[in-house]
């Protein structure tokens, strides 16, 4: 069975015409203008929506689905969020880049192996990403997710190794 990520989020009707106001994650404006189709959760299963088009409007995507040609047809999709296959995804990374549910949970380890905590959370302050780490001490560091500090990660190992410069875990 195939894993679903969420991509985005119906929010409303645009215009009359049965086009959708979509919200995206920051900075993923090309990967959600690159999909063809995405899928809605209704109970335990996912209905595919094929899309004809997308462009962007005051950082929303303004979607029109196959089918869907008049508000009435759109309303019962409104706050729905929008999924696709986990593959989709990952075909779209770049060498560098991991889905968040990778590096949940991974240890965080300086050059030398010392452990040092473990990631609890990605987020993004919009200049870059942060690793949110909790340490041994219990405290929460937020890590800049830049090659000058993380110098690595091993998915195979579940393991970021650090640049530990001084201040930056507590």
């Amino acid at each position: 069975m195939s894993k679903f990520i969420s991509v985005g989020k119906i929010l409303n009707f645009h215009g009359i015409q049965g086009e959708a106001k979509v919200g995206f994650s920051k900075n993923q404006q090309d990967f959600f203008c690159s999909l063809t189709e995405v899928f809605i959760k209704e109970k335990d299963d996912y209905l595919s929506l094929k899309i004809n088009n997308v462009r962007i409007h005051k950082n929303f995507a303004i979607v029109k689905f196959d089918g869907i040609n008049s508000i009435d047809e759109l309303l019962k999709y409104k706050g729905c969020l929008l999924f696709v296959e986990e593959q989709t995804i990952r075909e779209s990374l770049e060498e560098d880049e991991f889905l968040i549910d990778e590096l949940v949970g991974m240890s965080v380890v300086d050059s030398d192996g010392n452990n040092l905590g473990f990631v609890i959370g990605v987020s993004n302050n919009g200049a870059s990403d942060l690793l949110s780490v909790k340490t041994k001490s219990q405290n929460i560091s937020l890590i800049p997710f830049v090659k000058a500090i993380v110098t690595s990660v091993s998915l195979k190992d579940k393991k970021v190794v650090i640049n530990n410069i001084e201040g930056l875990l507590q």
